[in-house]
């Protein structure tokens, strides 16, 4: 074998295929495309969920449930994990900014406290929300409540 006899494997490198180059080409005539239809015209691209003029799936299910406009979302913070960062931080008051640091929440999220776990420290509590339960067991403990 010599430098000069060197060639890539079989079918590892093709030339690509030269379409619409007249008839010599060998891929002359419909230029690959077939014969009349849709696909063969300049133009054509296909619709997201075509199925070949079957009535397509996102058709064939019928429309669901019903969406609120005017929903609010909360990010449901529970006791047991404003008591541990209270406790792990020494803080007496545990609001939307200390929640945001420790990583529980992100910039634009709004706070729910609920009521799972307990709190044996007096704190003071500052979400855009709380659960009967949660207001309860903070206010039993001493603590006091402030929404925003």
């Amino acid at each position: 074998m010599e430098l000069n006899n060197l060639r890539p494997a079989v079918g590892s490198v093709t030339a690509k295929t030269r379409v619409g180059r007249g008839s010599g080409s060998g891929k002359g005539g419909t230029s690959t495309r077939g014969h009349k239809g849709a696909k063969s015209r300049s133009g054509y691209s296909r619709k997201i969920g075509f199925e070949g003029g079957q009535m397509p799936l996102q058709r064939r299910l019928p429309k669901y449930g019903f969406k609120n406009i005017n929903r609010v979302e909360y990010k449901a913070i529970n006791l047991v994990d404003i008591a541990a960062l209270a406790e792990a931080k020494g803080l007496q008051k545990v609001g939307i900014e200390e929640l945001r640091q420790a990583g529980f929440i992100s910039r634009k999220q709004l706070v729910k406290v609920l009521a799972k776990g307990t709190v044996n420290t007096a704190l003071t509590v500052e979400a855009n929300a709380f659960s009967k339960a949660a207001e309860k067991a903070i206010v039993d403990a001493g603590g006091s409540i402030s929404k925003i």
